[in-house]
């Protein structure tokens, strides 16, 4: 259909760590749920504060860049399009969820806070990958080798774009 757009910014705090798994063809998927608030007055003059929550699925290189360095609480900022899955649930009935997916091109997942941690050299973004969790059933998520973070370039991309630099 020409002319329609598929797009979903989204700016929030991660609601757990993000859950890396992979694909029986061996890509990487990352999910996990992002929080979202608002605040308003009604009309008695009382602040009233809504969270909403939205699941997030990323696939690809970015997968692996939120199951190594993004965890609970983090503010990230999400870049992708709405997508609605169906199953059958145990009872024979169908089941829907709308998900936020990330894939490339044109989307994007960036760490937007300073996540500092012993291991962090001075200056720099989220320090050491995290610790390796329990994949779904008890089984460890296998992760491919480690690769130096001066190959993969900047943890978050808008560091190295110079963003600083901007008057406003």
């Amino acid at each position: 259909m020409a002319g329609s757009l598929n797009k979903v910014i989204l700016i929030g705090r991660l609601g757990q760590d993000p859950k890396l798994t992979y694909l029986p063809s061996g890509s990487p998927v990352a999910n996990f749920n992002l929080a979202t608030d608002e605040s308003y007055r009604d009309r008695d003059g009382n602040k009233v504060e809504k969270t909403e929550w939205h699941r997030v699925a990323v696939y690809g290189r970015s997968a692996e860049f939120c199951g190594n360095y993004l965890s609970k609480g983090r503010l990230v900022y999400i870049e992708g399009a709405l997508r609605t899955r169906k199953w059958q649930g145990q009872d024979g009935q169908d089941r829907y969820t709308t998900e936020v997916v990330v894939t490339s091109p044109g989307h994007t997942v960036q760490g937007l806070d300073r996540a500092q941690t012993a291991d962090a050299p001075p200056g720099e973004y989220g320090g050491q990958p995290r610790q390796e969790r329990q994949g779904e059933g008890g089984r460890q998520a296998t992760r491919p080798a480690p690769r130096r973070d001066d190959d993969l370039g900047p943890a978050f991309p808008s560091e190295a774009s110079g963003m600083d630099d901007v008057p406003f």
